[in-house]
C-alpha cells in the first residue's frame, strides 16, 4: 500500500529502468559489430566503446544496483563527516524484476502510490559523447536502443508507463526519422540531451534554424521535449582547467565540476531562447528533467540584464520565453514554492528520480516538501501539470 494517501492522482516525471547487456546491441546493424562490448576487467563487467573502457556507469550490467534513496541524507544535511561515496551509497541490491521489464513495474508502482510514470533508460545517458566524432554511429546505436526499448517496455504501457525514446540530432534527416518511428509506436515524450550536437562540422546548437525542420515536426506530433541530465561532453572544459584528461564520472565527482554542474543546463535552455527556437516554435513543450532548479534564477536573471542591454537580438522577451515553454522538476529537497513564484507553479513538475541512489526511496514523500503550496497547487505539481503536457 502507499505510504499515504493524496487526493490526486500522481504522475512522476523521473522514473528509469535499468537496461540489459543486449539494450544497445540486439538490433545494431552487423556493420557496427564491435562498437559496443561488454569486457572482463578484474573480475568486474565493464562496458567498452569502440575498444575504449568507460567508467562512467560503474556497473553497467546493473545486475547489483544502488538502493533507492540511498543518497537522501547526503541531500539533505550534507556530508560532514567526510563519507566515501561507498560509505554514501550503503549496501547495494541485486535488481528485481521491477527494474527491469513493465508488468512487475507496474506493480511496484501501485504500491508506491504512482498512476503514471516517465520512464527514462539509464545507460542511454553515455551513448553521444562517446562517439561524437561519429555521428552515423551514434544514430544506428540510438536506433538500436529505440528498438530495444520498443520491444521490452513499450512507449505506453497500460497507458500508465510512458517510456522515452532517446533523439539524436547530428543529421537532421535522420533525427526526424527516428522521431516519426517513436510517434508512430506510441512515443509520448522524447529524450534531448542538454548539449551541443556533434556532427562532421563540429558540434553547433540544437536551436539553430538548420534544426528548424525538426523541431517543426515535433510541435506537429505534440511530443514532450524532456532534456534529462546525462553526459553533456563538459568533462572537456573541466579538464582544460584541471590539467587532465580524464572520463566524466558521476559517481566520482569533485569540488571544482560540482560548483560548476548545472551549467549544461543553464547553455541548452539560454541557447533555445537566445538562438531563437522557442521564439520561432512558441507551442515547443520543454520538459527540464534530473537538471535540479537552482540555476533558474541566475539564468533569469542573466536574459532579464541581456534583454535591457541588448532588445535588438530579441523577437520578444526572453524571460517570457522562459516561462512559457520551460517545465522544471527540481529536486525535492529544493524550494518548490520558490521555483512557481519564478516561472509559475504550473511549470513546476514532480520528479523522483526512483529507482536511482540520488532519488527518493519513498516517491510519495516528495508531497511534504510542499507544505508552502496549497493543495490545489500541490496537485498540479505531483501530477496535474504534467498529465496536462502528455495528455494535451
Amino acid at each position: 500500500m502507499p505510504s499515504r494517501n493524496v487526493a490526486y492522482p500522481l504522475f512522476d516525471a523521473d522514473n528509469h529502468l535499468y537496461e540489459t547487456q543486449e539494450a544497445l546491441t540486439r538490433y545494431l546493424p552487423k556493420e557496427y559489430d564491435g562498437a559496443i562490448e561488454y569486457v572482463n576487467v578484474r573480475g568486474r563487467t565493464k562496458i567498452a566503446i569502440r575498444g575504449q573502457i568507460s567508467e562512467y556507469i560503474p556497473n553497467p550490467t546493473f545486475d547489483v544496483v544502488a538502493r533507492p534513496g540511498a543518497m537522501e541524507e547526503y541531500f539533505k544535511v550534507g556530508n560532514p563527516t567526510g563519507k566515501t561515496r561507498r560509505e554514501i551509497f550503503g549496501e547495494p541490491m541485486r535488481a528485481i524484476p521491477a527494474f527491469r521489464e513493465p508488468a512487475p513495474r507496474l506493480e511496484l508502482m501501485d504500491e508506491l502510490g504512482i498512476r503514471r510514470s516517465l520512464m527514462f533508460p539509464t545507460l542511454a545517458s553515455l551513448i553521444e559523447e562517446r562517439m561524437k566524432d561519429d555521428p552515423e554511429l551514434i544514430h544506428a546505436v540510438v536506433h538500436a536502443l529505440n528498438q530495444w526499448l520498443h520491444e521490452t517496455w513499450g512507449f505506453a504501457y497500460k497507458d500508465r508507463i510512458y517510456t522515452v525514446p532517446v533523439i539524436t540530432l547530428p543529421i537532421v534527416e535522420k533525427a526526424i526519422d527516428e522521431l516519426n518511428w517513436v510517434v508512430e509506436r506510441g512515443a509520448r515524450a522524447i529524450l534531448i540531451r542538454p548539449a551541443p550536437v556533434p556532427g562532421f562540422g563540429g558540434t553547433r546548437s540544437f536551436a539553430l534554424p538548420e534544426f528548424d525542420p525538426f523541431w517543426k515536426r515535433v510541435v506537429e506530433t505534440g511530443v514532450l521535449v524532456a532534456l534529462h541530465s546525462s553526459d553533456s561532453g563538459y568533462a572537456t572544459y573541466a579538464n582544460d582547467w584541471e590539467g587532465n584528461k580524464r572520463e566524466f564520472l558521476p559517481f566520482k565527482p569533485n569540488a571544482f565540476r560540482q560548483v560548476h554542474e548545472w551549467r549544461p543546463i543553464e547553455d541548452a535552455v539560454t541557447s533555445l531562447i537566445c538562438h531563437g527556437a522557442l521564439t520561432r516554435f512558441p507551442e515547443l513543450k520543454v520538459a527540464v528533467i534530473e537538471n535540479g532548479a537552482s540555476w533558474v534564477g541566475p539564468v533569469l536573471n542573466g536574459l532579464a540584464d541581456v534583454y535591457k542591454k541588448m532588445p535588438h537580438e530579441f523577437r520578444e522577451d526572453p524571460v517570457q520565453v522562459l516561462r512559457r515553454n520551460i517545465h522544471i522538476s527540481p529536486f525535492w529537497e529544493e524550494d518548490m514554492a520558490a521555483l512557481g513564484d519564478l516561472i509559475g507553479i504550473e511549470r513546476v513538475l514532480f520528479g523522483s528520480d526512483y529507482p536511482h541512489p540520488e532519488g527518493l526511496a519513498d516517491p510519495l514523500t516528495y508531497v511534504d516538501h510542499l507544505v508552502k503550496l496549497s493543495e490545489e497547487d500541490q496537485a498540479k505539481v505531483m501530477g496535474g501539470n504534467l498529465a496536462r503536457l502528455i495528455d494535451g
